[in-house]
């Protein structure tokens, strides 16, 4: 199974490219708000740099508990 994830800005484009999907057998699912920061959450996750350590001080010292 794969996966599409569409945005527009336009809500009757939207509305189109969802009633064909359902025409052609394809299942539509929309994102809530909470879903699609955690899913944004989980690409910067995947992205980061875990080659680089940071000191345990300097992350205290960020979250101001020096």
């Amino acid at each position: 199974m794969q996966t599409v994830l569409l945005k527009s800005n336009s809500s009757s484009d939207l509305k189109l490219l969802t009633e064909l999907a359902k025409k052609i057998g394809v299942s539509v699912r929309f994102l809530s708000d909470e879903e699609k920061e955690e899913f944004g959450l989980m690409q910067l996750i995947k992205e980061a740099d875990r080659k680089q350590k940071v000191p345990r001080e300097k992350v205290m010292k960020k979250l101001g508990k020096e």
